[in-house]
């Protein structure tokens, strides 16, 4: 599989224990905070550099910390946000303030860009805005990447991440915090659980990842979530006129050649890429369409355009993958990926997944290649312990990476959790209908048990019909409806019907 190495010296016996792995002090001068702002926010945030001690961590590492301050000076414990990928940065969550806000009003809201993310020493290799799709020469990057790094992969790792966001609530003053963690945020939250349970009120995990599961073995997720696209698509009197566009997405993913992957069109330019689009590329873009029920709601059209020749609203779908993966620092991203995930994970395992899906192979072809170059020790997590804080679990229906089972199935040490479960959701549902409301009444605690009836009211966006949207023309009215019209019409008119 390509990941080197092997697990050895002290620290990784403390990691596998759980023991903790920092014991030195936090600085004990006064933190000063700067006015800044986040994208997507309009409201001055407070921003701080925390300095943090630890194995390898050099002399002035620090962390960038943002904080949403509580509208009436913070009556609750504060809310952690804690980003994904591996590779995302907190900052760049900054926007979810907007449908969080009503949380905000008593709470302080912080996020922590972690080691090698956003604005805490990014370590993005250079190539995160465009990485290449030719595997070979993103191979090649990655390998100069990690010669350039020296011994920086190996200070990056969820152990150092719990115990940096640890030393932060120390340094901000904070007793004890509540988590809301996105995707593999929410396995940052989990291990946070484990080995801190005593600095935590409550968790919010969206999009579960839960520590023992597997959850780069995507491509069953991925077919199940585009089923249920399906599905819904011929349930819907516009979207079902595409007729059977999913066997059309197969035939084009079967042959797609060398001359269709230099001439695809740029999604920005529309004139044809500079780099061409491998099939491995298109794959994910699919992949990557179903995380939002928006840009799902956009694939059929899509994919029924590309059978008629049409690539262009096919190539904004591939943008979307493009976007997605530029958020990523790839030095971050492959040091805990190689030797957190890609190391559990067997060549079997790998074709069990793949076996008759869209995707197979795709979403790992990357990491296969990259973490042949990434030499970084595997890193086990010992087993989970039971743990009675409150729980808040979220999950979309169609989410194509981490499903609903995940959190029913792999969480059963969680003592007091309730789930929710979008119909139709993609992966991250925290801003979508009433979850805002019910996110905030679960960390008030003003119900033990949420009334989710309302989760149920959540519905897909409308399918693009057109090059320019949904259709929103009314319903065909019956006959019976036309004829009762027409005759009301013609009595306001003083007609006889």
């Amino acid at each position: 599989m390509g990941v080197l190495g092997s697990s050895a010296g002290a620290e990784q016996a403390e990691q596998s224990s759980g023991a903790p792995l920092l014991q030195a002090p936090l600085l004990q001068a006064p933190l000063v905070s700067e006015p800044c702002y986040g994208s997507g926010w309009s409201d001055a945030l407070r921003c701080y550099r925390v300095p943090v001690t630890g194995p390898q961590a050099g002399q002035g590492a620090e962390l960038a910390v943002l904080v949403a301050p509580a509208l009436n000076g913070g009556q609750r414990e504060p809310l952690y946000m804690l980003a994904g990928g591996p590779g995302q940065a907190a900052s760049d969550l900054v926007r979810l303030l907007n449908p969080l806000r009503k949380i905000n009003r008593e709470r302080d809201v912080v996020f922590v860009d972690r080691r090698g993310a956003g604005l805490s020493d990014v370590f993005d290799c250079g190539i995160s805005d465009s990485p290449p799709a030719d595997l070979q020469h993103f191979s090649e990057l990655i390998a100069q990447c990690y010669t350039r790094a020296a011994e920086r992969p190996l200070t990056l790792h969820s152990r150092q991440t719990v115990e940096d966001l640890e030393q932060v609530r120390k340094a901000l003053g904070h007793d004890k915090i509540s988590l809301w963690g996105g995707s593999w945020g929410t396995r940052t939250a989990l291990l946070y659980q484990q080995w801190y349970p005593d600095s935590l009120v409550s968790l919010v995990l969206d999009g579960v990842a839960p520590i023992e599961s597997k959850v780069f073995l995507t491509a069953q997720e991925a077919e199940s979530a585009l089923r249920q696209l399906e599905q819904d698509c011929a349930e819907d009197p516009v979207c079902r006129e595409f007729g059977d566009w999913r066997a059309a997405l197969d035939q084009i993913l079967a042959t797609w050649d060398r001359a269709r992957a230099v001439s695809f069109p740029d999604p920005f330019t529309g004139f044809p890429s500079q780099e061409p689009v491998e099939g491995w590329v298109l794959a994910n873009a699919v992949r990557t369409a179903l995380y939002d029920p928006g840009a799902a709601a956009q694939l059929p059209f899509a994919v029924d355009q590309a059978a008629q020749g049409n690539l262009m609203p096919l190539a904004g779908i591939v943008g979307l993958f493009a976007a997605m993966e530029g958020s990523m620092a790839m030095g971050l991203t492959f040091s805990v990926a190689c030797a957190e995930e890609m190391q559990r994970i067997s060549e079997d395992e790998i074709a069990a997944d793949s076996a008759g899906t869209f995707l197979g192979n795709a979403f790992l072809q990357p990491f296969i290649h990259g973490c042949a170059k990434w030499p970084v020790p595997p890193r086990d997590y010992a087993p989970s312990e039971p743990r009675a804080h409150p729980v808040l679990l979220i999950s979309g229906s169609a989410d194509p990476i981490t499903p609903p089972h995940y959190a029913e199935e792999a969480l059963g040490y969680l003592e007091n959790s309730q789930h929710l479960i979008v119909p139709g959701g993609g992966h991250i549902n925290s801003a979508r209908g009433c979850i805002p409301d019910l996110i905030l009444e679960f960390l008030d605690g003003e119900s033990a048990a949420l009334d989710q009836r309302c989760v149920a009211d959540i519905q897909r966006p409308p399918f693009m019909a057109a090059p320019f949207g949904p259709e929103f023309a009314p319903p065909q009215m019956p006959q019976v409806a036309r004829d009762e019209a027409a005759q009301s019409a013609a009595t306001w008119k003083g007609e006889q019907p």
